[in-house]
């Protein structure tokens, strides 16, 4: 009688609850360590606590293209098991979906605890053994070959594969604290050095922070690089106004262009009426002038934009906020139709590596098979996940990528 191959999986989120689960679900014996005390705890937080399963874009370019980080290693592993796939996976465990703008995925009772619950119990169902409060201290390896892993409280779990998808370093309050990139140096793999990507971003501009706490809707942005005077990054979209700079879904995509900050410098720019150009914003402004000439800028602006945005952009403009708008200039008014399709700042920087929604860096992809997710160092060790140098937009797309790579990992070890 052929036995089962032990399969150790280390951490319980998405990417190791979907390689756990695969992989005993094809005859694999497997243990799964989670140091926390339940499976998914940064699952739970993620989409607002809706958590954004997927993306449902139906065409593998359209997939990739929004995968700034290593795309090409993710090839394989996102072909085989695709959106729809996941989507497929969820729904047959009784989780009905729903599609929102962008494609966005989520579950119709929008409770991110749906998915979670619906992970464990794929762990159950498979006979995966969940050991909580079990906290990885190395890998153990011989002759180039993986022989278990060993706890902190000093017990070994013999293994014939192990799957690391520990995560990255963001949210580390939920047990994302870079153990995998430990285990990856320690038998010999190169880890690209962690930064945020999904982030929030701090601005140079100090007046904003007048507005904070004040989320607009539709805005458009444009990050533009200074050295090249490219464009690196175009949406529009919700933004959040912080005492730092800003936030919000449109701010994160862009935080992925927001590279090597030490090397180069980039300026965000904000449209506040993207629905306008300039030709058709200015004569909305000769209306609002004409309909009340004795008002002061503040006041007319009261029909354009949110009140606490209102001194930011009067004091920005230059125009005198006691003068009625009668006496401002065809050329001031101009300015002030520019300024609003033109907010500009330099950016500063990002928020810190554990502020970010996901972690880019990570153990290398050159050092990986991307068709198993296996070392191209010590057989029978695995990688899935945010573990991996690989990251993706906001949108779903990242969930996607711990989804197919854990699947892929698991189909490799078993």
């Amino acid at each position: 009688m052929t036995m089962a191959k032990r399969i150790v999986v280390i951490g319980a989120g998405p990417a190791g609850m979907m390689a756990a689960a695969t992989a005993a679900s094809r005859g694999a014996d497997v243990t799964l360590l989670e140091k926390n005390q339940k499976v998914g705890r940064k699952l739970m937080i993620t989409g607002k606590g809706r958590c954004n399963v997927t993306n449902a874009c139906t065409n593998l370019t359209d997939l990739l293209e929004n995968v700034p980080g290593n795309p090409r290693f993710l090839y394989g592993a996102l072909s085989r098991f695709m959106p729809t796939d996941t989507m497929d996976w969820f729904e047959e465990r009784g989780v009905p979906l729903k599609i929102e703008r962008g494609n966005r995925v989520f579950p119709v009772s929008d409770k991110a605890s749906d998915i979670v619950d619906a992970m464990a119990l794929a762990l159950r169902q498979t006979g995966v053994r969940t050991v909580f409060g079990a906290e990885a201290a190395a890998v153990t390896t011989a002759n180039g070959q993986v022989t278990g892993v060993k706890t902190t409280d000093g017990h070994t779990y013999p293994a014939d594969a192990v799957i690391v998808a520990t995560g990255g370093v963001s949210y580390p309050l939920t047990g994302s604290t870079g153990d995998g990139y430990v285990f990856a140096k320690s038998v010999g793999h190169t880890v690209v050095p962690p930064h945020p990507s999904l982030v929030p971003l701090e601005c140079k501009q100090t007046l904003w922070r007048k507005a904070q706490g004040l989320s607009l809707k539709n805005v458009g942005i444009t990050v533009t690089d200074l050295q090249t005077r490219k464009e690196v990054y175009a949406d529009f979209g919700e933004l959040l106004f912080t005492h730092f700079g800003v936030s919000g879904p449109v701010i994160l995509s862009a935080s992925s262009h927001v590279r090597d900050m030490n090397e180069r410098d980039y300026l965000l720019t904000i449209d506040l009426k993207p629905a306008l150009d300039e030709k058709k914003l200015d004569a909305r402004l000769v209306r609002e002038f004409t309909a009340a000439p004795n008002k002061t800028l503040p006041n007319l602006l009261r029909a354009l934009l949110p009140s606490s945005l209102i001194p930011v952009i009067v004091t920005l403009s230059g125009i005198d906020p006691t003068v009625q708008v009668n006496k401002i200039t065809r050329e001031q008014r101009q300015d002030l139709g520019y300024l609003l399709k033109h907010l500009e700042s330099e950016i500063a920087g990002t928020l810190p590596v554990e502020e970010g929604i996901v972690t880019a860096g990570g153990v290398s992809t050159r050092e990986v098979d991307p068709k198993t997710m296996q070392s191209r160092l010590i057989s029978g060790l695995f990688f899935a996940g945010e573990v991996l140098d690989v990251d993706a937009y906001t949108g779903g797309f990242n969930l996607q990528i711990a989804f197919a790579t854990g699947r892929a990992a698991a189909i490799g070890a078993v």
